[in-house]
């Protein structure tokens, strides 16, 4: 009897530190999210539709790259990645470019390019966004691959 209520106790006190933590991660994130969303409408009411089309042609092989590019140039993390690729296909750009876009966005930065080098060197900076470039287009054209198959 003893031991069922002390294991009440434990399961009562890791429940309130779990909503705890829960709701103070949800603190920290919640300005984001806010920005992000008055980001993506204004971008939404400036940006027309057709721009987004003249850019990603529909050429799988021209927006893979362009979708890698621009996401190398705008990095950030990947929750606000897939809210923003989410956005770009209801726009009409391709699951490639988006694909692509994704993971660059996040693996790639050439904004923090320089504290990289700072912080790891110049050699080790420069191949790893190197190659996490092209790893990102080889990604994103075995994802259009796979989902061709299903």
């Amino acid at each position: 009897m003893k031991r069922k209520r002390i294991w009440k106790k434990i399961k009562k006190a890791n429940i309130i530190k779990s909503c705890l933590k829960a709701l103070n991660s949800f603190r920290q994130i919640a300005p984001i999210f806010f920005g992000l969303i008055l980001l993506i409408s204004f971008s939404l009411a400036v940006i027309p539709d057709s721009f987004y089309r003249k850019i990603f042609t529909g050429n799988n092989f021209l927006d893979v790259i362009l979708g890698a590019l621009f996401g190398s140039v705008a990095a950030g993390n990947a929750i606000t990645s897939y809210i923003i690729g989410g956005e770009l296909v209801e726009r009409g750009v391709s699951i490639i470019a988006v694909t692509a876009f994704i993971l660059t966005w996040v693996t790639v930065g050439l904004v923090q390019l320089p504290a990289e080098i700072l912080m790891l060197g110049k050699k080790f900076a420069i191949s790893r966004n190197i190659v996490s470039f092209f790893m990102a287009i080889t990604v994103a054209i075995l994802t259009i691959l796979t989902l061709s198959f299903i």
